[in-house]
Formats: structure tokens, C-alpha cells, sequence
């Protein structure tokens, strides 16, 4: 009975979300979902992120670029994160941007964001295309303060800004898949496979680190996504999406 209410629970919240849609229209307002910090399982999976973290020394900074993929829509709301970002993998605070796409409605919806989580996210003013090429890097400068920068290759639209976040402990770094939250993990949209590139940390290949956690994402409500090995001499993996 408690599963099934907090299930419930999540579907509503999930129901609210068309919000999300008309706010990265308007280009502006806070994100009606958030990124949250690493939700793992005692098999080593995880229900919210997938792909790699690398962890267990201090990070000062993080890149990698993407293609942002094209969702799969059905009758049911979905939601899919595309991102990198510092801690969150074993502290409470994550410092990230990265690229958004939902399904509302049966309608596929694209667009950017920022989050200092546990602050809520921002969305950019910046049009997301699926099939767009991104490159994203946070990197800190000191004293809480924090540069995100995110870049669509494809029409050399970009944004930056400095956010600072006291709390920030530079204790991992990683490039995520994510099913974002509200009041609970989210159902994950179907986005095929995600390509990732030039994924870096600390100035070298984030599949270089030692201890590096590959993160597979089982979603509560019976999604998948997998990652690739990881190809440290390109910097790249890719993540798959399944139906569980």
C-alpha cells in the first residue's frame, strides 16, 4: 500500500510538469523538476543517474559535449537530463548544467538549464534542437563561486554564469543521464542512446580516474539506462535507454 501511494504520489507530480514547457518558452523562470543528488541501490545501480562519476579526490572542474537526443513520446509523461557536473555523487550539494528532453502530453519539449542544487534550477534562454551538438564545463574558482558554461556547437548559440554555492565540496565529478525529481524520481523519457565526447576532469579524460563508478539507472517506473564502456583514449561512452 505505501508503494502504491508514493507511486501515486510521483504520477501527480509528474502530471503538473506541462509547466516545464510553457516556462522554456517563455525563456526564463525556474525548472518545475529538479537534478538531485545520486539515488543508489543496494545492487549498485542507481533509480535517477546513469553514466560515470569519478570520485574519492578533490575536482576543481568537469566538460564534456553531447548530442542531444531525440525523445520517443507516448501517452505518458517522461522526462530525460543530459549534464555534467561536481559533487552530488557522495555529497549533497551538485553544482551542474546540462540540456532537457520531456514528454508533456504526448509532445516532445527541449531546453536548457542550471542548478545549484539544493537551490532550484533556472532555465537558459537558449532554443535546444534535438540532434544539436553541446558542450557544457563547470569549473570552480574559488571561494564558493562556480563558472557554468554551455555551448550549442551546432548554431554557436552559448551561455555562462558565475554561481556560487558556499557548501560545494569538489568531492566527485561525473557526466549523467538523469530522470529528474519531483516529490520523487520521474518516469525517464525514451531518448535512444546518448552520445558523449571529450568528457574531462580536472583537465584529463574523465575515464582515467581511479575509483570511476559506471552508473546503469534502473527507473522506479521500469525504464534503463545503460552505460557504455568507456573509451579513455577518445573520452567518450554513450548511455542506452531500454524498457527495462
Amino acid at each position: 500500500m505505501r508503494r502504491r501511494s508514493a507511486a501515486l504520489a510521483v504520477a501527480l507530480a509528474a502530471a503538473s510538469l506541462g509547466l516545464a514547457a510553457s516556462l522554456a518558452s517563455s525563456g526564463g523562470g525556474e525548472l518545475a523538476a529538479g537534478h538531485r543528488p545520486v539515488i543508489r541501490l543496494r545492487d549498485g545501480t542507481s533509480t535517477n543517474w546513469s553514466g560515470y562519476a569519478a570520485y574519492g579526490r578533490s575536482f576543481s572542474s568537469v566538460s564534456g559535449s553531447w548530442i542531444q537526443p531525440t525523445v520517443t513520446c507516448g501517452t505518458q509523461n517522461a522526462y530525460s537530463s543530459y549534464w555534467v557536473g561536481l559533487d552530488g555523487y557522495n555529497t549533497p550539494t551538485v553544482e551542474q548544467l546540462g540540456t532537457e528532453g520531456d514528454c508533456v502530453n504526448g509532445a516532445a519539449q527541449y531546453y536548457a538549464w542550471f542548478e545549484m542544487y539544493p537551490r532550484g534550477g533556472r532555465l537558459i534562454s537558449m532554443k535546444v534542437n534535438h540532434g544539436d551538438a553541446f558542450h557544457a564545463s563547470v569549473t570552480a574558482l574559488g571561494r564558493g563561486l562556480f563558472a557554468l558554461t554551455l555551448a550549442d556547437l551546432t548554431t554557436g548559440a552559448s551561455f555562462s554564469t558565475n554561481q556560487k554555492l558556499n557548501a560545494a565540496q569538489g568531492a566527485s565529478a561525473e557526466v549523467i543521464v538523469e530522470a529528474p525529481s519531483s516529490g520523487g524520481v520521474l518516469p525517464l523519457a525514451s531518448f535512444g542512446t546518448a552520445q558523449f565526447t571529450d568528457a574531462v576532469a580536472n583537465g584529463q579524460s574523465l575515464g582515467g580516474f581511479a575509483p570511476l563508478d559506471p552508473l546503469t539507472m534502473v527507473n522506479p517506473y521500469g525504464m534503463k539506462a545503460t552505460p557504455s564502456g568507456f573509451d579513455t583514449t577518445l573520452r567518450k561512452f554513450s548511455v542506452s535507454w531500454s524498457a527495462g
